[in-house]
């Protein structure tokens, strides 16, 4: 549980940082930063899965909502390209 909360605080935190950034290279970098944590934090819930501490439910809806975390990191990596020149 300690794992996944790090993980979560990374996710957010680095958002955060990529976002007070001004060019697209330092912004890509903290939200590749962000989804390096998102696929951690899914390994955490596998693994949580497989040895039995959460239920199939519940590992189906925290895998959905880490998958649509995933789908908007990688939108926010797309729209700041479009957006910022290097």
């Amino acid at each position: 549980v300690s794992q996944m909360r790090r993980c979560v605080g990374s996710i957010t935190s680095n958002i955060a940082e990529g976002f007070s950034r001004k060019t697209y290279k330092d912004k890509a970098q903290f939200y590749s930063i962000a989804l390096g944590s998102v696929t951690e934090l899914q390994n955490q819930i596998q693994i949580a899965f497989d040895v039995g501490f959460i239920t199939i439910e519940t590992f189906k809806k925290l895998d959905a909502l880490s998958t649509e975390v995933h789908r908007i990191i990688n939108g926010l990596i797309i729209s700041s390209k479009n957006i910022i020149r290097d």
